[in-house]
C-alpha cells in the first residue's frame, strides 16, 4: 500500500513508539500530512479521543507529534491486560468484550477487516500512515495469528523496516534472527534496519553494520545515538525501571514523589508532568519506606483495581497507606487508586468480586459499571487558585463521595472528587499536565510539609514539543530519509535476497500455536 510504511522491532521497548513519534514529528514539519497507526495494542496507558473512543496513549502522543487530532482509526484494536492470562479489548474505541490469549487469537478473521478498514481509512485522508509493529517481528508462535507485525505488512503489502535497541546488546544477532526466522514473502516486505540507542564511538559499529549488510541485502538506514528524557508518553512498563534525573530546585529544598507501582498499573504517564519540575524527584517504588518517607505519595490508575487492592494489603502498603493519610501527609489517587482509598468498592466487572473493603480514608463508594466512562473534561480547580483544568476519564468505577470537599469542577458535570485534609482523589486523568494546577498542588504540598520548595515557570506542553523536536532533528541527522520516504512512496523493492533459513518450520495446527500464546 502505497503512503505507508511499518516500523518494527526485534523487542518490546526497542524503540518502535518514540521512532514513529520522532518521524510523525519530522515529515509533519517537511509538509507532510501524518497519521501514526497501531494495528493492535497491548498496554494499559491510554486516551480519550475527540470522537469519543479510547486508544492507546502513544497513538494519541504520536497523533499530537504529527499536528492531527488523535482518532479511533490510529489503533482499532487495544488490550488491556486484567490479568496474568485475562485482557479486556477494546475495538474501534469501545470495550468489546474480555478474553484470554487462546480465545483471542481465534477471533483473527473478525478482527483482520476491523484492522483493514481502519488502515484504508486513514490512508485515504491521509498523506503518510506510519504504522508501529507490536512486540518483536519473529513472534513465530503468534505468527498465524498476526495482526499488526507482518500480518498486518503482507496484508497491504507495506515496506517494513525493523529497529532494535543496542542498549540491551546482542543488535545484529537480533536483526539477523529476526529477519531469518521469517518465511520468504515476509522477508520480502522487509527494506531495512535502524539501529536504535547506541552510546560512543560509530565507527565501532561499522564493520559489523557491513557484515550484517551483506549477509542480509538489506542496508542500516542509521544508528540513531541514546537521547536522554524520552519517557514522555513512554507506553511500556519497562519505561519505569530507566532512571529519571530530576532538576536542580529552585529553592531550598526539593520534593520527593512516590509511585506506588501497582501490578496493573495503568495511565503511569499522568505523573511525567512532575519530571518536569525543578527540585521534584520521582520513583516508582513498592516499597512501604519511600510510602512512608516520599513528600507526596501517587496512588495511579489500575485496570484491575480490585487485584492491586489485595496486592497492596499482601505487600504491607495497605498499611503503609493508612499511616500516612492518618498523618495527614500529602497522598494523590488517581482513577482506580482514588477508588481505593475510598470506603468501599462494588466490582461485577472488573474481577467480580461484588462488593469489597477500600483502605477506608477518603468518604467514597465505588460501583462498577460495564459501560465504560469515556470522557474528556474541561473545568476548574477551585482549592488550587481556581485554575483551569483540562483532563479526561476511562473507567468502568463510578465514585459517589458521601463525605469530604470537591476539588474539581466541570463546566458541564459540576464537582469532581473528594478532599479530606491533605489527601485528594480523582478520576481524572491529565490532571497535572495543567500547568498552573501543578503549580499550585506542589506549593501546597510543600507548604504541609514544611519546605522551602519554588515551583518553576515550565510549560509541560511545551517541554514535550521541544524534545519531539530535538528527536526528530537526531533522526534528520542518523537516518537515511531519502530511502526510507522513496520506500513509503513506491513500497518495498523487488526480489528482496532471503536470509537463510528462510523461515521457522511452520506449526502444524493452529491449535498448537494458540498453546504457546
Amino acid at each position: 500500500m502505497k503512503g505507508t510504511l511499518l516500523v518494527a522491532g526485534t523487542t518490546s521497548d526497542a524503540g518502535k513508539s518514540v521512532l514513529v513519534s520522532g518521524l510523525c514529528r519530522l515529515l509533519s514539519r517537511q509538509g507532510h500530512r501524518v497519521a501514526p497507526f497501531k494495528a493492535q495494542n497491548m498496554a494499559l496507558n491510554a486516551a480519550v479521543t475527540l470522537d469519543g473512543g479510547e486508544i492507546g496513549r502513544a497513538q494519541a502522543a504520536q497523533a499530537d507529534a504529527a499536528g492531527v487530532d488523535a482518532e479511533i482509526a490510529m489503533n482499532p484494536i487495544l488490550i488491556k491486560p486484567t490479568g496474568p492470562r485475562h485482557s479486556q479489548v477494546v475495538i474501534r474505541g469501545h470495550t468489546a468484550f474480555d478474553a484470554g490469549a487462546r480465545d483471542y487469537h481465534t477471533r483473527k478473521t473478525t478482527l483482520l477487516p476491523v484492522v483493514s478498514e481502519s488502515l484504508r481509512d486513514l490512508a485515504s485522508r491521509f498523506d503518510v500512515v506510519l504504522a508501529e509493529g507490536a512486540g518483536g517481528a519473529a513472534e513465530i508462535n503468534l505468527r498465524p495469528y498476526d495482526l499488526t507485525n507482518l500480518g498486518l505488512a503482507r496484508q497491504h503489502d507495506m515496506p517494513v523496516v525493523i529497529v532494535c535497541d543496542i542498549d540491551r546488546g546482542g543488535a545484529f544477532a537480533s536483526l539477523y534472527g529476526t529477519l531469518a526466522l521469517m518465511e520468504p514473502a515476509d522477508q520480502a516486505l522487509v527494506s531495512g534496519f535502524i539501529i536504535n540507542r547506541f552510546r560512543g564511538d560509530r565507527t565501532v559499529l561499522d564493520p559489523g553494520i557491513r557484515q550484517l549488510e551483506e549477509l542480509t541485502q538489506r542496508p542500516c538506514l542509521g544508528v540513531i545515538p541514546h537521547v536522554s528524557g524520552l519517557t514522555i508518553d513512554a507506553e511500556d512498563s519497562l519505561a519505569l525501571d530507566q532512571r529519571r534525573e530530576a532538576l536542580p530546585p529552585l529553592g531550598k529544598d526539593s520534593l520527593t514523589v512516590t509511585v506506588v507501582r501497582l501490578p496493573h498499573i495503568s495511565n503511569f504517564t499522568d505523573i511525567d508532568a512532575l519530571t518536569v519540575e525543578p527540585g521534584v524527584s520521582v520513583r516508582f517504588s513498592e516499597s512501604a519506606a519511600d510510602i512512608t518517607n516520599a513528600d507526596l505519595v501517587v496512588l495511579p490508575g489500575s485496570k484491575n483495581t480490585v487485584g492491586d487492592l489485595d496486592w497492596l494489603h499482601e505487600r504491607g502498603l495497605a498499611e503503609a497507606v493508612r499511616r500516612r493519610c492518618a498523618a495527614d501527609e500529602p497522598t494523590l489517587g488517581v482513577c482506580g487508586g482514588y477508588q481505593m482509598l475510598g470506603r468501599r468498592l462494588h466490582d461485577e466487572v472488573e474481577s467480580r468480586r461484588g462488593e469489597v473493603k477500600g483502605l477506608d480514608i477518603l468518604p467514597v463508594d465505588t460501583v462498577f459499571h460495564r459501560d465504560k466512562t469515556l470522557r474528556r473534561h474541561h473545568g476548574r480547580a477551585p482549592l488550587f487558585d481556581d485554575a483551569a483544568v483540562d483532563a479526561y476519564s476511562i473507567r468502568h468505577g463510578r465514585p459517589r463521595p458521601w463525605g469530604g470537599e470537591s476539588w474539581l469542577a466541570d463546566d458541564v458535570d459540576g464537582a469532581e472528587g473528594c478532599r479530606v485534609g491533605s489527601i485528594l482523589g480523582t478520576s481524572w486523568h491529565g490532571l497535572l499536565e495543567n500547568n498552573a494546577l501543578r503549580r499550585a498542588f506542589l506549593t501546597r504540598v510543600a507548604r504541609r510539609r514544611g519546605l522551602s520548595f519554588a515551583p518553576g515557570d515550565v510549560d509541560f506542553a511545551q517541554v514535550r514539543r521541544n524534545r519531539l523536536d530535538a528527536f526528530a532533528d537526531v533522526l534528520d541527522e542518523h537516518l537515511d530519509m531519502s530511502y526510507l520516504f522513496n520506500l513509503i512512496q513506491k513500497g518495498a523493492p523487488d526480489n528482496p535476497f532471503i536470509a537463510p533459513p528462510g523461515g521457522a518450520p511452520a506449526l502444524s495446527t493452529p491449535t498448537q500455536a494458540t498453546e504457546q500464546a
